[in-house]
């Protein structure tokens, strides 16, 4: 049975969407192939989100991105900086397969949508760090799984924590992993949706805070990841492993028409949803945020042969500067809300060489907030 942070009776602000999540926001499509077969021997995956589905690859959407702290990787960030745009699928894995899904990206590009391909592709591929319980340099993702994931992106209700490129995470010392919610806004006399989608490996344990209350510090569960020497036995490292280590990608889509730097405002609001939950941005955590629109189709247009010499100017719709504070709520809330689900909406992992992770207590989430 599928238990979310609203079952526990988690207070969370905001009306959701049908799903409670960015597929809530019409058109977008997430896809998994998640590598854990139980036994410790793989611990990892891959996660797909197209934002105008199998149809709409290629096609740009209005975009922004926004680094808390730079100690992870997005690919494809310099060019949507610089154009206000991308096109192609976003994929989220572990930080030793950038590479193979950038690869595969670029095969399943090639193979399915050959006309968008024919030119240049900057792929947008993101990454956190699972190497407590996978084997992060046995080279376990493939391009092949990155593609099988594309394939199999859909719409409607997601599953959640160890699925996808959220497999082998943790967050706040417990079992992390994919999360994702989603909000309804009206501005302009129009309703619009609002959805976010995160992959959660950050924190410390005694950070964790679930309607205020210090969770973390209080949790009788175990913490190996944060209280072991693990790490600095297996790397004979000179210290074990910072407690807060680890990363979190969040992706945050709307229909509302945004601007480029709009979008980018939204993208710099994600960090005040993660404070919620109570973290406060450590060093060695690389948290990496990208926000886009999913109107405006048809602008933006920026290859040779549709954006070129000789075509109209182009234009964009978008919301007053002053219609915005509703999407800031909208995304401080889903945000919020994706990490908890990505803590509850999940159970007890073993990885690589027995190394173990615990999944959030609901009771001791329940009796917390009480």
């Amino acid at each position: 049975m599928t238990v979310r942070a609203r079952d526990l009776g988690i207070e969370l602000d905001g009306v959701p969407g049908e799903h409670n999540a960015i597929t809530d926001v019409p058109g977008i499509t997430v896809g998994y192939v998640t590598l854990d077969p139980g036994d410790g021997s793989a611990c990892t995956g891959v996660t797909a989100i197209l934002p105008r589905g199998h149809d709409g690859v290629g096609v740009p959407c209005s975009a922004g991105t926004y680094s808390l702290n730079g100690n992870g990787e997005m690919t494809g960030r310099t060019w949507i900086e610089e154009s206000g745009q991308f096109s192609t699928p976003i994929m989220i894995t572990n930080s030793h397969s950038v590479g193979a899904c950038h690869t595969g990206v670029n095969r399943w590009m090639h193979e399915n949508h050959p006309r968008v391909s024919a030119q240049w592709m900057l792929p947008v591929v993101a990454e956190t760090w699972d190497g407590y319980l996978n084997r992060i340099n046995d080279n376990l993702v493939t391009p092949e799984h990155a593609a099988q994931a594309l394939d199999a992106a859909v719409s409607g209700p997601l599953a959640e924590g160890s699925v996808g490129g959220g497999t082998g995470m943790n967050c706040y010392g417990f079992k992390g992993g994919s999360g994702t919610a989603s909000r309804k806004v009206r501005a302009c006399d129009t309703d619009y949706t609002l959805g976010v989608f995160l992959q959660a490996n950050f924190g410390s344990r005694k950070e964790l805070r679930i309607n205020g209350v210090p969770v973390g510090r209080t949790s009788q569960a175990p913490c190996p990841m944060q209280d072991t020497d693990w790490f600095t036995t297996e790397l004979a490292a000179a210290s074990s492993i910072p407690g807060g280590s680890g990363s979190v990608i969040v992706i945050v889509a709307t229909d509302a028409p945004l601007l480029p730097a709009q979008a980018k405002a939204l993208a710099r609001r994600v960090p005040m949803g993660l404070a919620r939950t109570g973290t406060t941005g450590g060093h060695f955590s690389g948290d990496i945020f990208l926000a886009f629109s999913t109107a405006n189709q048809g602008s933006l247009v920026s290859n040779i042969t549709m954006g070129g010499a000789g075509t109209p100017l182009d234009s964009l719709e978008f919301l007053p500067w002053a219609q915005m504070d509703g999407l800031y709520t909208a995304t401080v809330e889903a945000v919020e809300e994706a990490v908890l689900n990505a803590l509850v909406n999940n159970h007890d992992v073993t990885g690589r060489d027995g190394h173990f992770s615990p999944a959030l207590p609901h009771a001791e989430v329940i009796a917390g907030i009480r």
